[in-house]
């Protein structure tokens, strides 16, 4: 229970004191910060590009997941690529050429991640194994935090776990998180969850983090 790995979305930090939240979660051992990049296009919300994720890299060392919520993603790659992404993450549902967009991000040293919506069959990923270094199952509908947790992912999580498991793939959740969920989503062997509102909303961080990675 106590190896859990939990990526704070920074979605739900506090914008005007971004150092000082950022290093809140890190104290207590978070290593990893999972960053939501939305366009307004492909979900129907704003939030920040690749300039600001590279004045993230110069106040943390943690390990970057970027998460890209937009439309036309190859368009892109390269920017959140050099902005210091260590993972890059798109949409199956936004890609042009999926096999594509998967190999140009490992051919620039960054873990390929590919997202998928609840609604999307997991099946579709097949064919991609043998590209993809991580796998970002959403349990809501991306664009907006604080979502309930959509039930019917579980089986989804189950599946992809299955199917990968010859492959060297990590496989996190996205979506709804929190400390009346959390156990059901780590009973599928999930390797990460991303957990915004549900650290970032607790009015004692430290104690929650504890209480979501089981101690």
């Amino acid at each position: 229970m106590n190896n859990r790995i939990i990526s704070p979305s920074l979605l739900s930090a506090n914008f005007t004191r971004l150092k000082e939240d950022i290093k809140k979660v890190e104290v207590l051992g978070v290593d990893r910060l999972h960053l939501d990049v939305m366009d307004g296009n492909f979900v129907p919300n704003l939030t920040f590009g690749p300039f600001i994720i590279k004045d993230m890299r110069e106040i943390s060392s943690s390990h970057f997941e970027t998460h890209l919520m937009i439309k036309n993603p190859e368009k892109y790659l390269k920017d959140y690529i050099d902005a210091g992404s260590d993972t890059l993450i798109f949409h199956y549902e936004a890609s042009k050429d999926i096999k594509k967009d998967l190999t140009f991000i490992k051919d620039n040293n960054v873990v390929a991640g590919i997202a998928i919506n609840p609604d999307t069959k997991p099946e579709v990923l097949i064919e991609y194994l043998d590209y993809i270094d991580y796998i970002l199952i959403m349990s809501v509908y991306p664009g907006f935090g604080g979502q309930s947790f959509i039930q019917d992912t579980l089986n989804t999580m189950k599946y992809l776990k299955q199917i990968t498991k010859d492959h060297n793939i990590l496989i996190g959740v996205d979506g709804g998180v929190n400390i009346n969920t959390i156990d059901m989503v780590y009973d599928t062997n999930i390797d990460i969850t991303i957990v915004g509102s549900g650290l970032y909303g607790a009015s004692n961080i430290k104690e929650r983090y504890q209480q979501l990675i089981g101690k």
